[in-house]
């Protein structure tokens, strides 16, 4: 099996992160599925925006959890890309619309606290409001993928984790809390045997964020589910 090709917050190196132009591109260049993040605006509506303010990829400043969804869509994000100017931070239905049955869409919550602000019990309504047949939902906070299981144990769940995180995140230890199908792993903590492991227990293998051919070449020789790439176009050609 070929691993999926799954565009890194859309196109991202070719059109601004997290907008519906990055997504409409990514397929365009052959991704199997985009991966996007989610937050709550101040007034409870998920948008799909990496970062906790718009400083970096609009031309705004502030907090996304502390603007209503007017006032986010009053921005641009475009991120300097001349092209793409007068792109919008959307929400999640909107892209979950605009992706209809093309592709997997990996929803990443972005959550660190201990309690909810209402996140997923949002983007559930979100996935229900719009029908969307193929979604993914990640996370790097356990609690957060355990409330999604709660709300709704149908939908898939991946567990992110990195090298640089508390050995307890790291390592994968709330699996059980989690009842994740899929592991994403940074591609760094990926080898051989990870894989098969993985796969023994029933779990797929999301990688990310793989952008160089030789890479994406061992990894999906390793029998990796899906590579998560900036570049769909670089990849694709890569597995095929």
């Amino acid at each position: 099996m070929k691993p999926l090709v799954i565009a890194h917050r859309g196109a991202s190196a070719y059109a601004p992160e997290n907008t519906l132009a990055a997504f409409q591109l990514a397929f365009e260049l052959g991704a199997d599925g985009i991966e996007l993040d989610v937050s709550l605006t101040r007034d409870g509506i998920p948008v799909v925006i990496h970062d906790d303010t718009v400083d970096r990829t609009t031309n705004g400043r502030g907090v996304v959890n502390q603007m209503t969804l007017a006032q986010l869509q009053q921005l641009d994000a475009s991120n300097q890309m001349e092209q793409y100017r007068g792109e919008k931070i959307p929400t999640l239905e909107e892209v979950l619309r605009a992706v209809g049955k093309r592709g997997l869409v990996n929803i990443e919550i972005k959550s660190t606290g201990l309690k909810t602000n209402g996140v997923e019990g949002a983007v559930l309504a979100a996935i229900e409001n719009t029908g969307a047949p193929r979604v993914l939902i990640s996370s790097f906070n356990p609690l957060a993928l355990r409330r999604m299981y709660l709300l709704d144990p149908r939908l898939p769940r991946g567990l992110l984790y990195a090298p640089r995180l508390p050995i307890y995140l790291r390592r994968a230890w709330l699996r059980p809390l989690v009842r994740p199908a899929a592991l994403h792993p940074h591609f760094s903590m990926v080898t051989r045997e990870l894989v098969a492991w993985a796969h023994s227990k029933g779990y797929q293998v999301n990688t990310w964020t793989v952008d160089e051919p030789d890479v994406a070449q061992r990894l999906s020789e390793w029998g990796v589910d899906g590579i998560i790439t900036n570049k769909p176009d670089v990849i694709r050609k890569i597995v095929g």
